[in-house]
């Protein structure tokens, strides 16, 4: 049981910068990857960046090179630095973190929970 609390979210003028903060809670030892989705109304919840328990990470393409993830495991925080935001990069945003789940004593799955998401809006 993962509980996760956003913050960071609002209004912005294209070119500016913002940073999203997502704190982890609860039932937290097994936690693996850890990321951020995005969705406008209308399409589905798509993948924009994520970072794996050593530290590698992953971005959508369309947020290489302005975005950054970080995360913290001592306080189970996972950070995105997004900078240069462009008007299409308007979004709720929500983190997920990824937990090992386990159904026997040596199998179990990958287990997301999410945030509740906070807004991004990027004016032009």
């Amino acid at each position: 049981q993962v509980q996760l609390v956003e913050s960071g979210g609002g209004l912005v003028q294209a070119g500016g910068s913002l940073r999203l903060s997502c704190a982890a809670s609860g039932s937290t030892s097994n936690i693996r990857d850890m990321g951020w989705y995005r969705q406008t109304p209308g399409n589905q919840r798509e993948p924009v960046a994520e970072i794996s328990s050593a530290g590698r990470t992953n971005y959508a393409d369309s947020v290489k090179g302005r975005f950054t993830i970080s995360r913290d495991n001592a306080k189970n925080t996972v950070d995105l630095q997004m900078n240069n935001l462009k008007p299409e990069d308007t979004a709720i945003y929500y983190c997920y973190v990824e937990t090992w789940v386990a159904f026997t004593p040596t199998e179990g799955r990958g287990f997301r929970s999410w945030g509740q998401g906070t807004q991004v809006t990027v004016s032009s």
